[in-house]
C-alpha cells in the first residue's frame, strides 16, 4: 500500500487539476485521467485497471494501471487478460443476430425448435419461449434464480439446461424482467444446433479472428495457461488477497469470456461502426441494431446528477438515457473481477473499463466520469460518493461477522448434540450436502456439485451456526438448522446475494 504523503500528494495535484477542467471538460480525458486512477487504486485498493476510450472511430487513450497480481511487479499493459464476466452475452447475443441475418434462425423461433427437450416448469411457458426471450431475461424467473445450482459447479451445459426445466419461476412467463444467466447458455447451445459449432468455436472463428481479437480467450479454462494474464482478487476479513479463477464454462455463453483493453477496443469500435471494420462489415448492421432494440423495462434508475429514467434490457446490453445520450452498455462480474463496456453510438464513444478485484464499484465510477467530460456535465468525482457508501457497507457487513464470531467464542449450546447435524442433506433442485464433523465441535459441509468447496459450520446457539464458505465469493452467513420432534429435520442454506438472493432448503435424509 501507497504511503499517506503520496495519498494527499495526489489530493492535491487532483483538485488542481480538476479547477482548470471548469472552462474545458475534456480536458479531464488528457490531463486528469492519469492522476484520478492512480488515486483510486489506492483508495479503492484495486491490484491492476485496464482502460480504453474510443471517439469518432479513433483510440483517445488506452493504457493499463497497476498490477497482475497482489505483491508482485508485473504491470498490467493494453494487452493483459481480465475475465469480462457477463460482458461475454452482447457476444452470445450477437452471435445469434448475426445467424438471423444469414438467415439460419430468427430470434423469434421457439427454443424447441433447436433443442426439442428445452421446458421451463410450466409446460406451456416453454414451448412458446423463443431465442429472444432467453436473450432478454424474461422467462419470469428472478435476477439470479437458480445460480447457485449453476455458477462454478461440475454441471455440463445439457445438465444445466435440463435444471432450468425444473425451477419453479417467480413470476408469471413474459411479465417480469429477472437475470438468468442458464438462459444465456441455453441460447448459445442453439448456435451450435445451427451450425455444428460450437459457440466458442463460432465466436472464435466468427467474431474474434474477424476483428483481430487474437488474445481473447473464450473459456475460463484457458485462462491459467495464457501468459499476460491477471489474476483474480478478492477481499477476505478485509484483506486483499488472491482467489483461484471462476470455472464457469458450464454457463460459457453467459460470462466466460477473458480479453484485454486492445482486443476489446476492436469489438467496440466496430459495434459504433454498425459493424464495420474499415470498408469490411465483419458483423451485419442488422444483427447490431437488433441487439440494442429495447425488448423489457428493467425499472427506472436515478443518476447522481438528478435525473431518473427508465432503464431497458435489448439483448445483452442494458439500454439507459442519460443527460440527453442513449446509452448502451453492460457490466460483468465474476470471482475476482468487475467490468463494463459503454457504447455511446450517437457521439461515436465507447469506454472500457477492466479491473481484478470484484469489491470495486470504481469500475462504474469511472465510467460515469468518463461521460460527464464529453457530456460537459459538471464535475462530480463519483469515486470518491461510490467509495464512501463502499465504505460504509463493508463497515456494516464485518460489524455482523464480528457479532457472529464473538456468538462463536461464547460456546453457546446446542440444542441437540453436534452429531445429530452430521448426515446427508437433500434439496430437489440443487441435489445432495454432506455435513460431517470437524475439529472443535465445528462441522463441514461439502455440495454435490461444488467438489472443490467447503463450509466450515461453528454453532452460535440453540440450532444455528456461522457458516463460512471456502470459496470467498459465497461469503458468510447463518445457516439455521429446522429441529421437529426431537430431530434435525433440515437446514436453511444461503449465499452470497452476488452468487443468488433466495435459500435454498436441505431436507435431512440421513
Amino acid at each position: 500500500m501507497k504511503k499517506k504523503l503520496v495519498l494527499l500528494l495526489s489530493s492535491v495535484s487532483f483538485i488542481t487539476i480538476t479547477h482548470a477542467q471548469v472552462a474545458n471538460r475534456t480536458s479531464f480525458i488528457k490531463d486528469s485521467i492519469d492522476i484520478y486512477v492512480s488515486r483510486a487504486l489506492t483508495n479503492w485498493r484495486i491490484p491492476g485497471v485496464a482502460i480504453c476510450i474510443v471517439k469518432d472511430n479513433n483510440v483517445i487513450l488506452m493504457k493499463g494501471y497497476g498490477i497482475k497480481e497482489l505483491g508482485l511487479p508485473e504491470k498490467v499493459d493494453e494487452n493483459t487478460l481480465f475475465m469480462i464476466g457477463s460482458n461475454t452475452k452482447a457476444f452470445t447475443a450477437t452471435a445469434l443476430a448475426m445467424l438471423q441475418d444469414q438467415k439460419k434462425l430468427s430470434l423469434d423461433d421457439q427454443v424447441t425448435k433447436y433443442i426439442p427437450t428445452f421446458r421451463l416448469e410450466n409446460k406451456a411457458a416453454g414451448e412458446m419461449t423463443t431465442i429472444r426471450d432467453l436473450l432478454c431475461h424474461r422467462l419470469g424467473f428472478k435476477t439470479f434464480q437458480g445460480d447457485f445450482t449453476f455458477y462454478n459447479t461440475d454441471l455440463t451445459r445439457a445438465q444445466v439446461i435440463d435444471r432450468l426445466g425444473r425451477l419453479k419461476a417467480t413470476y408469471p412467463f413474459r411479465t417480469k424482467w429477472g437475470y438468468t444467466n442458464a438462459a444465456f447458455l441455453t441460447a448459445g447451445e442453439i448456435i451450435q444446433r445451427v451450425t455444428g459449432q460450437t459457440w466458442e468455436m463460432y465466436l472464435k472463428q466468427n467474431i474474434f479472428a474477424p476483428l483481430g481479437m487474437m488474445n481473447t480467450l473464450a473459456l475460463t479454462a484457458d485462462m491459467p495457461k495464457s501468459f499476460n494474464r491477471t489474476v483474480a482478487h478478492t477481499f477476505i476479513d478485509e484483506r486483499l488477497s488472491a482467489i483461484p479463477y471462476a470455472q464457469i464454462d458450464g454457463i460459457a455463453p453467459a460470462g466466460s469470456i477473458s480479453s484485454s483493453v486492445n482486443d476489446m477496443s476492436k469489438w467496440v469500435l466496430a459495434l459504433l461502426n454498425n459493424g464495420k471494420v474499415g470498408t469490411r462489415q465483419v458483423i451485419p448492421e442488422a444483427a447490431v441494431l437488433a441487439t440494442r432494440t429495447p425488448q423489457d423495462i428493467v425499472g427506472s434508475i436515478r443518476h447522481l446528477n438528478g435525473e431518473t429514467n427508465f432503464e431497458l434490457y435489448g439483448l445483452g446490453w442494458f439500454l439507459q438515457d442519460y443527460s440527453g445520450h442513449r446509452i448502451v452498455m453492460h457490466d460483468g462480474g465474476v470471482n475476482g473481477y468487475v467490468s463494463s463496456v459503454t457504447l455511446v453510438p450517437q457521439d461515436h464513444l465507447g469506454i472500457i473499463i477492466l479491473t481484478n478485484t470484484d469489491q470495486n464499484a470504481f469500475y462504474e465510477a469511472l465510467r460515469w466520469e468518463i461521460m460527464d467530460a464529453y457530456f460537459k456535465q459538471p464535475y462530480r468525482n463519483y469515486s470518491e460518493t461510490y467509495l464512501s457508501s463502499f465504505k460504509s457497507n463493508m463497515a456494516a457487513e464485518q460489524s455482523v461477522y464480528k457479532a457472529l464470531r464473538d456468538s462463536v467464542a461464547l460456546n453457546l449450546p446446542l440444542a441437540t448434540p453436534i452429531t445429530n447435524y452430521t448426515g446427508k442433506y437433500v434439496n430437489d433442485f440443487y441435489g445432495s450436502m454432506t455435513i460431517t464433523q470437524g475439529e472443535n465441535n465445528d462441522l463441514e459441509a461439502r455440495f454435490e456439485h461444488h467438489p472443490k468447496m467447503f463450509v466450515k459450520l461453528q454453532p452460535i446457539g440453540k440450532h444455528r451456526f456461522f457458516a463460512t464458505f471456502s470459496d470467498p465469493v459465497y461469503g458468510k452467513t447463518v445457516f439455521p438448522f429446522s429441529f421437529q420432534n426431537g430431530k434435525i429435520t433440515g437446514v436453511k442454506v444461503k449465499v452470497a446475494d452476488f452468487v443468488e438472493a433466495d435459500p435454498y432448503e436441505f431436507k435431512k435424509v440421513n
